[in-house]
Parts: structure tokens; sequence; C-alpha cells
């Protein structure tokens, strides 16, 4: 898979995140339809899911490329829990699942009052080891998952206590629910709905329950994306794929510009030493981009 440089066309009001011409660079291509990147500090290494391919990949940023998983069960979202464990969203079995630091599966979570989940999507952990996570229907359809009967009348928000094993529903009304982070100070929560091109935020409660939603930004557009990957980077703005890039929100939830890409953007993550070099799944490809602001660890 050979390399390529293409120019980012950030507009101006990104100046402050990334220096002006700064090149966008795809180091990675030929894949079906790529999502989930998640950073590995200490082994330098990227893994991302194939969703289409049914494989799960692991990169290293010295070039090399390895198959980490196949099947993958069409995982779509993953990230790092805080003992180096890597929790993956499967779309084809409909669960979360969790990959120790010696290689070892394990499911998580896969049914909430006896249904199966629709397909969960995107994940993130609190400081505290509890897990968050969105389940829309997406990998229900032939496309993205296995066309299957929904057996959850609702997508949903989620939240899962690792030590309790304990499975709690936080939001039901979401058109899609889709990516999601929280505030740096994880006093606020904010969940994109793919369908209804908006991001809402909530306050997060001391049991980790959230209260008070209201929508906090818009990310409509006519170019092709749709919302999807969202992530806060070291300063509080916020990231989140929809028309024709990257939207970056200021903590407000004013819009400052798009980090646009020549493919569908899908999800990012910050990855390298400084943790500022922003790598973004895009349809077939990964791209890398550098940036001024470290991403939020």
């Amino acid at each position: 898979m050979s390399a390529a440089t293409i120019t980012s066309r950030s507009v101006s009001g990104l100046d402050v995140i990334i220096e002006p011409g700064t090149a966008l660079e795809q180091v990675l291509t030929g894949f079906e339809f790529v999502e989930g990147p998640a950073w590995h500090p200490a082994k330098k290494t990227l893994v991302f899911s194939d969703i289409i391919g049914d494989t799960m990949y692991s990169w290293h940023e010295d070039g090399d490329l390895a198959e980490f998983r196949k099947p993958s069960h069409m995982a779509n979202g993953n990230a790092w829990d805080r003992e180096g464990g890597l929790l993956s969203c499967e779309h084809a079995t409909s669960r979360v699942s969790r990959t120790d630091p010696d290689g070892n599966y394990e499911v998580l979570v896969s049914h909430y009052e006896g249904c199966e989940l629709n397909s969960p999507n995107d994940i993130v952990v609190k400081k505290d080891g509890s897990l968050y996570f969105t389940d829309p229907n997406s990998g229900r359809t032939e496309k993205y998952g296995v066309a299957r009967y929904q057996e959850l009348e609702f997508q949903g928000v989620f939240r899962f206590d690792p030590d309790s094993s304990e499975l709690t529903l936080l939001a039901r009304d979401f058109a899609k629910p889709n990516g999601l982070c929280f505030s740096l100070d994880e006093s606020l929560l904010f969940v994109n709905d793919t369908d209804r091109q908006h991001i809402r935020v909530f306050d997060v409660l001391d049991d980790g329950s959230i209260a008070n939603d209201r929508i906090w930004a818009e990310t409509g557009g006519d170019r092709p994306g749709v919302a999807d990957g969202m992530k806060v980077d070291s300063a509080g703005n916020l990231y989140c794929c929809g028309s024709g890039g990257i939207h970056v929100f200021d903590v407000n939830g004013a819009r400052t510009g798009v980090i646009e890409t020549p493919e569908v953007a899908a999800n990012f993550t910050w990855g390298g030493d400084s943790r500022a070099d922003l790598y973004i799944t895009a349809t077939h490809s990964v791209y890398r981009l550098k940036t001024k602001i470290p991403g939020h660890v």
C-alpha cells in the first residue's frame, strides 16, 4: 500500500490548530471501509477496523502493517481501557468485546434486558474505568453488518461498569447515536446523532448517569459525510466527522472550521510521541495530519 501526499485545505479559522499549508498525508489505502482508530503510545501502533473487510489491523508508525484479528465480527469503534485492554464494538455480533494485553479475548456485554444490543458503534472510557458506548442499528444492515431483525425498540446510549458488569441505559431517544466523547473534566458527555446531524450534550452526574440534555452544535452540510467519530483535543476543542471532513468546534460550540478530507472521514485519533499526529480513517484510506495541539489522552 503506497503513500501519497495531498495538500490540506483547512480554513483560516483553524490556523491555531494547524499550521497553514500543512500536508495531509495518505499513509495507508486499499481497504473497504476503515473506522475505529486507536493509538497505543507504548507500542507506537495504530489499531483500526475495516468493517466491511471484517478485519482489524495494527500499523506501526515505521510502516509495518499486520492483521490484528480476522474475522473481526465486523468491528467498528475501538478504545484502550485503563489496563491496556482493547475494547471493540462488533457490528456482526451486537456486542462489546475486550482483548487483554496478552491477546486473550472476552465478551463484555451483548444483551440488554434479554434482548440483543443493536450493533455497538463507538466507545469511550471514563477515568473511573466505566465504559460508555452508542448502539445504533447500522450493523443490522447488509452493507455494514449482518441484516437481521432488531430486537430493541430503540437506539440508545449505554454505560457499562466492568467491575459489576452492570449495563445501564442512559438515553433512548436518538434517531441514530454515533460518536461520543467527554469534556476534559468529564463533567459533560457529548453524543452526536447521524440522522439528525447534530451534537447533543449531557451533564454527567456523580453516579455516572446523565441529565440536562440539550443540542450543542449542528454538523450538517451539503458535501459527503455525516456526524460520526468525535473527540476533544487537549485544549478542549471538539472534533466531529461530518460534511466534507472533520468539523472543529470551540468550547462554546462555535464551529471554527472544517479539516477537509479527500475521502469521507469516519473517525480519527491522535498519535505520535507528542500525540499531535491526527490519524483519520476515511473510507478506503488512513491519513495523517500534523497539528499544533495534541489530542486529549
